[in-house]
């Protein structure tokens, strides 16, 4: 017998590939019917043709491993930054009273706007797109590592220095556990963010990479291959995003549910 999770598991999953086909169906009739001009909006075969060979016989398997490589690093800087940090303000109350104003003044700053100020500092380098998305992920992380550290029980901050815990043991043993809830979401949000900061920064900087490979396809109307270079990302975003919450799922299965 199949359990009823499993049932609905299996039924949002053919219901999701269902609405997939019907995307591809309707994309098929407009390319078939010119609704749009072939210039603009090639059919799907004609991008699945430029995939596989872009994929095969051409770079686009080359720039698809940069921008992937730019995503993780800058993610996992923003991580390393954003959790540290973010632990740190988080457990005192002192510290989020001085830095708080600070936060709340440079969150609001679109990664993009920042874009000139890196320009200027690194050049047009891999250095400057490392910045910047390290720069836009880092605020989804921190934001949420400091708010699952403030929201920690205040009983169990008693309970550990009753047990002679130090301020590292404390925040190891019982904080870090307590607020990984949030400390992965904002890792979900900053990883969405740093893939599209990697296709803009490879766009504004010329860096090899499936942002550099789109909009030049865009730029000589080669809408077959800049169609197929938005597919890898729409690729990577899901790939991405379902590895985490497979490492979400099996960090927080103390969460779920004993029968």
């Amino acid at each position: 017998m199949i359990a009823l999770p499993q049932l609905n598991r299996i039924g949002w999953l053919l219901a999701s590939f269902g609405v997939g086909l019907l995307f591809v169906l309707v994309w098929y009739v407009v390319a078939q019917q010119r609704l749009v001009s072939p210039v603009f909006l090639p059919g799907p075969e004609r991008t699945w043709d430029a995939l596989i060979y872009g994929l095969t016989e051409g770079d686009l398997l080359t720039k698809t491993i940069a921008t992937i490589e730019r995503m993780v690093y800058g993610w996992l800087l923003a991580s390393l930054v954003g959790i540290v940090l973010g632990a740190i303000i988080g457990v005192s109350q002192s510290a989020r009273a001085y830095v708080e104003p600070t936060l709340e003044f440079l969150r609001p700053l679109p990664a993009s706007a920042m874009m000139p100020v890196a320009i200027a500092l690194f050049g047009l380098t891999n250095a400057m797109v490392l910045a910047v998305i390290a720069f836009g992920a880092l605020w989804p992380m921190l934001l949420a590592t400091v708010h699952g550290f403030a929201a920690v029980e205040p009983r169990l901050y008693q309970v550990s220095r009753a047990l002679g815990l130090s301020r590292l043991e404390i925040i190891w043993k019982i904080a870090l556990p307590s607020a990984m809830p949030d400390i992965l979401s904002g890792m979900r949000v900053g990883l969405t963010i740093a893939l599209i900061l990697a296709v803009v920064g490879e766009m504004l900087a010329s860096r090899p990479g499936l942002g550099q490979a789109i909009l030049l396809a865009a730029r000589s109307f080669q809408s077959a291959d800049l169609y197929a270079g938005v597919i890898l990302l729409g690729a990577i975003g899901y790939v991405s995003g379902t590895l985490l919450s497979l490492i979400e799922a099996r960090l927080l299965r103390w969460r779920a549910p004993h029968r």
